[in-house]
């Protein structure tokens, strides 16, 4: 039977490394890194990078990718796009290499590489990532992005939304974060965006005008691409 645990900021990571060896790690960042990774997919992008600096993003785009990155929110001088998922249509992204630096979710996916396996997690294609985590061996973590280190409401509502599909596919929670998550979920999803509503990511996007973000990224379930993150780069067929 697997276990499910949820590691709930990028501060408390360095008390799992050692058990994330050979595991499955889903990385969640769902305003906007990890839902703009399935979208930039979905919509054609031939070849993503996400890395974690500013300078490595540089680099790669003086190999030719376009690049697509944020701090603070907002979009980095000089980049192709931001971090919105509404940039990343069809148009744009058709057999384009992408390289993407964000402030939380490409430097949590850039601890993760002890993990066997590294899935990008979103609400747009959480049953997928789900049947695909259950067809796997192994222990599964919930790693949320979160905010510069810090808790966020939106990441937990996400690993409670897959903790409790996993339960149901007979894996078993393991730690009290996974049942903190789960009691959210559950408080939330009659509603999600109302009970996002005074969280302080979404008051960040009032604040930057980005309201519209938020109806992509609070989809569930409209795609069905399973996104992994192998040598560096995001793919949706295992090698």
């Amino acid at each position: 039977m697997k276990n499910i645990y949820t590691i709930l900021t990028p501060e408390l990571f360095s008390l799992y490394a050692d058990a994330l060896v050979q595991k499955q790690v889903v990385v969640i960042d769902v305003l906007r890194a990890t839902t703009s990774m399935v979208v930039m997919l979905e919509n054609g992008a031939e070849r993503v990078n996400p890395v974690a600096s500013l300078e490595e993003a540089r680099s790669w785009g003086e190999k030719g990718y376009l690049m697509a990155g944020e701090r603070n929110g907002f979009k980095v001088d000089g980049f192709d796009f931001g971090n919105s998922p509404q940039e990343f249509t069809k148009d744009k992204m058709g057999g384009k290499s992408v390289v993407m630096t964000t402030t939380n979710g490409t430097h949590a996916l850039s601890l993760c590489k002890m993990a066997r396996s590294v899935y990008i997690g979103a609400f747009l294609n959480c049953a997928v990532t789900c049947d695909a985590l259950t067809n796997e061996g192994g222990d599964i973590y919930l790693f949320c992005s979160g905010w510069k280190g810090f808790f966020n409401l939106e990441d937990t509502l996400l690993a409670g939304a897959m903790a409790a599909s996993l339960c149901q596919m007979g894996a078993k929670v393991a730690d009290d974060a996974t049942r903190a998550a789960i009691h959210l979920w559950n408080q939330a999803k009659t509603d999600v965006a109302g009970f996002l509503s005074d969280a302080n990511h979404v008051q960040r996007f009032q604040s930057m005008h980005a309201e519209s973000d938020l109806d992509v990224c609070l989809k569930i379930d409209t795609s069905k691409k399973v996104v992994y993150y192998v040598g560096g780069e995001l793919v949706t067929e295992r090698p």
